[in-house]
């Protein structure tokens, strides 16, 4: 995964568990990995790689670069907002090829910064 804006590339890696954390992005397992939405975490401070320290930074528009079995997509950021620990909603199926990425919010433990972003279609 890349995102060139923010200086990221990083090797991602299936399931959330700190083993996998502490060295790649992860793939939340219950999620798809090509089609729908994909969703990934990743530390963003205190941890020997913190690949979503500068996730914040994102706006509207700025280019999120996914590889999956040698096929590479783009996807757009559409939004970079704050959630509960709890709300999982965002990484509920959706129609669009949609892309999540989830990290923790400096110094508030019951929250979470989630980016999304929508497929760039070429025409």
């Amino acid at each position: 995964m890349e995102i060139p804006i923010i200086g990221l590339k990083a090797d991602i890696k299936e399931s959330t568990t700190k083993e996998i954390m502490n060295k790649y992005i992860a793939h939340f397992e219950e999620t798809s990995k090509e089609y729908g939405n994909i969703g990934l975490a990743a530390h963003n401070r205190g941890y020997e790689n913190n690949y979503f320290e500068n996730l914040k930074q994102l706006k509207e528009g700025d280019i999120i670069i996914y590889t999956y079995k040698g096929r590479t997509k783009e996807y757009f950021v559409t939004k970079n907002t704050i959630i509960k620990d709890t709300d999982w909603t965002s990484l509920e199926d959706t129609k669009d090829n949609t892309i999540t990425l989830i990290t923790c919010v400096e110094n508030q433990p019951e929250y979470r910064r989630c980016v999304q972003g929508k497929e760039k279609i070429n025409k």
